[in-house]
């Protein structure tokens, strides 16, 4: 890739993340609103780093408002963390088609996010790292 830009002091690069992914905890306070709900906040997250891809960061079950999530028919595969599956989130009669999604089957490195679920930021009225 050419004009990469160096990250600045405290900062990442997803150019320096691995390949294959990696998985580690977070030590860091995470949280997802959507519709105006808390739908997880946690600060036992995890996260999943590969290159040239954002973090992506994952709640355990436990910390995770199961009650807005309903299992949604589409499944996939990774190469790197195995079979997971999508959930449609229900909050306010407002419905986020596939806007989360659990490994449950994941490859041995990845077995620690089993019970954990990422979201799509993208949907959600805010998502926080660190805050």
């Amino acid at each position: 890739m050419k004009n990469k830009i160096p990250p600045k002091p405290g900062q990442e690069s997803v150019w320096d993340y691995p390949r294959p992914a990696i998985l580690e905890d977070t030590p860091q306070h995470l949280k997802v609103i959507c519709h105006g709900r808390v739908l997880a906040e946690t600060n036992r997250g995890k996260r999943v780093l590969e290159t040239s891809h954002p973090p992506t960061y994952y709640f355990p079950s436990a910390d995770v408002q199961l009650t807005y999530l309903s299992p949604n028919p589409r499944q996939g595969v990774c190469e790197w963390k195995g079979r997971y599956e999508y959930y449609d989130i229900c909050i306010n009669h407002q419905v986020i088609h596939q806007g989360a999604w659990r490994y449950y089957q994941p490859t041995p490195c990845f077995r620690e996010i089993e019970h954990y679920y990422g979201f799509f930021a993208s949907p959600m009225d805010a998502c926080y790292v660190g805050d």
